[in-house]
């Protein structure tokens, strides 16, 4: 088995955004010299997280208002309290979801549904760096 290590680097505006790396990742996979196996990509951070969606204007909006309805930015956050920074309601929101994501490839291509994409969202109250970490395992 081959294992190889990549990289995405994103420059995000913070407040729920959300950013399709599908075609980024269909790239590092096909690029990687690995036919089949799995592709796992990670973000090191406690506020963003991975996970797929219809990567649509209206679901892309539905999601953003999920997120401010059931974890409203103007709560009171005890994390806000301690530190001061404003971002208590992007740590609980990104914990609903996952720091990872991993799918199957065949033949050099990601097994995702006719609409899925992978996509990233920074939940941080303000525009961020990010690195994503790509693992690409596999024969």
């Amino acid at each position: 088995m081959t294992v190889k290590t990549e990289s995405i680097k994103l420059s995000t505006r913070g407040n729920t955004d959300i950013i399709d790396i599908t075609d980024a990742l269909s790239l590092l996979v096909s690029e990687s010299g690995i036919n089949n196996g799995i592709v796992t990509v990670f973000s090191p951070s406690a506020t963003s997280a991975i996970t797929t969606i219809e990567y649509e204007t209206g679901c892309v909006s539905d999601f953003k208002r999920l997120f401010d309805e059931i974890v409203p930015q103007n709560r009171d956050y005890s994390h806000n309290l301690k530190w001061g920074d404003g971002n208590g309601h992007s740590h609980v929101r990104a914990a609903l979801l996952k720091a990872s994501f991993s799918v199957p490839f065949v033949e050099r291509r990601l097994t995702l549904g006719t609409w899925q994409h992978i996509i990233f969202l920074d939940f941080d109250n303000r525009p961020r760096q990010r690195e994503l970490v790509v693992q690409i395992m596999g024969e």
